[in-house]
This record gives C-alpha cells, sequence and structure tokens, in this order.
C-alpha cells in the first residue's frame, strides 16, 4: 500500500507547521506550501524524505493548479487537502486597510476556493478521500473588530456543509475547524486587540496549534462536518443553538473591554 499523503497551505508556520510535523511523524508523505520559502525549506529539511515543497500563494488559481499536478506527480495521491493558509487584520472596521480587506478576501475565501477545485480530480481518485479547512468560532457570530475575517470563515462554514452533501456521492469527506483563539504568529503580529481575544486570555481559554494539528488528524479520520474544540466554546454553541437570541448579548459580552 503507498503512504498516505497530506497537501497542506499555510504549512511554514502556525497551525501548519505543527500538523506537517505530525502527519509526517505518523509515517504521511506531506506536500508543504506557503508563501513564506525561508520557513518552508526548514520544515521541509525537518521532515526529511517524505516532504515535498513549493512557494505557493494560494489566491492565485493557476498557482494552485501547477502545485496540485507536481503534489500528484510526487505522490500520486491525495489523502488529505488541508486548507490552513489565512490572514487576519484585527481592528475596527474601518480603521483596517481597504488592501488589507481585500487580501483577506484573497487568501480566505479564494485560496480555500481555489484549493479545493484544484484538487478535486485527484482527491475523487484517492479513496476516503477528506478535505479539512481552517473555519473559525467566528464563524458562530459575527465577531467585532474581526468583521471580514468573521465573514471569511462563515464562507468557510456554509462551503463546508455544502460541498459534504454534494461530494459524499464521490467518497469524500468535507470537515472545518472552528476553534477558538489560538497561539499563531498571525496573532501575535497583531497590533490591534479585539474584546474577544482579552476575553479569551482572562479565562486562559487560547489553544496552541499542536492542539489543533491533533484535531486535523482526527478529522483526517473520520466523518463530521464541524470539530469544535474546547468546552467553553462547545457550552456557548449549545446555549446559540438552543437560545439564538442570546447570540448578541454573548457576542457583546465576549467582546467587552
Amino acid at each position: 500500500m503507498p503512504s498516505k499523503s497530506i497537501f497542506l497551505t499555510g504549512a511554514a508556520s502556525g497551525i501548519g507547521r505543527e500538523t506537517a510535523r505530525l502527519f509526517a511523524r505518523r509515517g504521511w508523505d506531506v506536500g508543504l506550501h506557503d508563501v513564506d520559502e525561508r520557513g518552508l525549506q526548514a520544515i521541509a529539511d525537518e521532515i526529511g524524505a517524505g516532504a515535498h515543497a513549493r512557494v505557493l500563494d494560494v489566491s492565485d488559481y493557476d498557482a494552485c493548479r501547477a502545485a496540485v499536478a507536481a503534489f500528484e506527480q510526487r505522490f500520486g495521491r491525495m489523502d488529505v487537502l488541508f486548507n490552513c493558509a489565512g490572514v487576519m487584520s484585527m481592528g475596527p472596521f474601518d480603521a483596517v486597510a481597504w488592501r488589507d480587506h481585500r487580501r483577506t478576501v484573497d487568501v480566505n475565501i479564494m485560496g480555500v476556493l481555489n484549493g479545493i477545485h484544484a484538487s478535486l480530480d485527484l482527491l475523487k481518485k484517492t479513496p476516503g478521500a477528506h478535505i479539512v479547512s481552517m473555519s473559525s468560532a467566528s464563524a458562530l457570530y459575527g465577531v467585532p473588530d474581526l468583521a471580514t475575517y468573521s465573514a471569511s470563515k462563515f464562507f468557510v462554514r456554509g462551503l463546508t456543509e455544502a460541498l459534504d452533501l454534494e461530494l459524499e456521492k464521490d467518497g469524500i469527506v468535507v470537515t472545518d475547524l472552528m476553534p477558538l483563539w489560538v497561539n499563531t504568529p498571525l496573532l501575535a503580529s497583531q497590533q490591534h486587540h479585539a474584546g474577544s481575544l482579552d476575553t479569551v486570555d482572562r479565562i486562559r481559554a487560547r489553544l496552541e496549534p499542536a492542539e489543533v494539528a491533533e484535531l486535523v488528524f482526527r478529522a483526517a479520520h473520520r466523518r463530521r462536518t464541524h470539530w469544535v474544540p474546547g468546552g467553553l466554546l462547545k457550552s456557548l454553541r449549545l446555549v446559540s443553538s438552543l437560545f439564538p437570541f442570546l447570540n448578541r448579548p454573548v457576542m457583546r459580552w465576549l467582546s467587552r473591554r
């Protein structure tokens, strides 16, 4: 039997890097993709023979198609597509530069669309394939100071639900991850802190990238549309579904300063 393989975007740091390490340790071949060439090469060198690294901007559809073709030539199959690449610009809507709003759409929305569309033929040829995408707890209710980012994760949630039904006939499981804040370089780089981040820090509910990587591995082996880690978030989601009129006051509480 050939080794299983995973195609990762955003592989040079944070959740993507920890996921690459985890899958490689468990015997998978790993396709590493990121715009950060230096970080990409570092994780490729660390993993060794089972790694295939390629610089990729996920907002470029033609580049995604070329990356998938190179991945198929190397490994011949794609058991998991992990759409992990993402960007974030925290701050009041009118204080965030237009180019940053646009980049959020290009990477977080178009990047996921490009990755799935470019990979679909290979996924269909791979028995039991999974598509796993990074969504967010911000896909449960719109988050102040993260309006465009939150909207992009609503997109991922909707796309996931639709494609999980649509691609079921092809044997492909489509799923997403909806964590609260994760301790990544992306988060550390933010100059403005949303109120919801401060609340999560006060109750010490941040996740680590390695914890999310474990969740990716579980998602790659099971059928579940949404993965919601952490007791706090599961409780909030339950309250939200049972008492939807509480969504707004709960988000106001989470976002308070």
